[in-house]
């Protein structure tokens, strides 16, 4: 069985930073779309790796040894990456095709040489989040009237922008326009709803889907599976 942790970062660009432990004949991981993007290491094979955002599941399969990652915020990806995250979505890539190649040297050489899981995310966290890329200021305003559940034309009023600009701006951010983001962010809301229990009646009420039919579409969507599968695997 995998361990899989988290702990929360001082770095303002990042949601957590985590670690999972894959023993030999670990089973694929199942990854489905969060609004995030992560950077991680592999400590057997010292593989730097990129997890940009998705729109689809992914089937994750690496060798036994200690993952440790961090995970952006939903739109802060480019900070520590210095790309949009367009550029990235739906990708898994080593950090050296973002990277000069002494920079990524120095950090992997860097992450060896810890101890701890621990030791390890300090060192991870402080590398990635040192890039200090520029990411839109605008993002946590965007993302809380997303979450509200405001019209696209809604939240580019409020912003000032066109609707043009809002999708140009969000596929900078999060690799996608509002209306994928919003879909995206109500999926992940109503899978951790569901993974503490929640039936999916109550699920579907509380993220505010048309009914439990509508849920089962995006899940499947988004997942690949239902919901109840989904929770078996992940």
């Amino acid at each position: 069985m995998t361990e899989y942790s988290e702990r929360p970062s001082a770095h303002e660009v990042f949601a957590c930073t985590w670690s999972r432990s894959l023993p030999a004949g670990a089973p694929p991981t199942h990854v489905v779309p969060d609004a995030c993007a992560d950077v991680l290491w592999h400590s057997e094979t010292g593989r730097l790796l990129v997890a940009g955002p998705d729109t689809r599941a992914h089937r994750t399969s690496l060798s036994a040894g200690l993952l440790v990652a961090v995970r952006f915020l939903p739109g802060r990806a480019p900070a520590g990456l210095g790309v949009p995250s367009s550029a990235v979505r739906d990708e898994r890539i080593d950090l050296d095709e973002l990277w000069p190649g002494d920079r990524v040297r120095r950090l992997t050489d860097d992450l060896a040489a810890t101890s701890t899981v621990a030791a390890a995310s300090r060192v991870l966290a402080d590398a990635v989040a040192g890039v200090r890329g520029e990411w839109d200021p605008a993002v946590p305003r965007l993302v809380s009237l997303i979450r509200r559940g405001d019209r696209v034309a809604t939240v580019a009023d409020a912003l000032g922008w066109t609707e043009r600009q809002l999708h140009r701006r969000s596929v900078a951010a999060f690799g996608y326009g509002p209306k994928t983001l919003q879909r995206i962010l109500r999926f992940d809301r109503a899978v951790r709803l569901a993974r503490d229990g929640a039936d999916l009646a109550s699920v579907a009420y509380a993220t505010r889907y048309a009914d439990q039919a509508h849920l089962a579409r995006d899940v499947k969507s988004f997942a690949g599976v239902p919901m109840t599968t989904l929770l078996g695997v992940s």
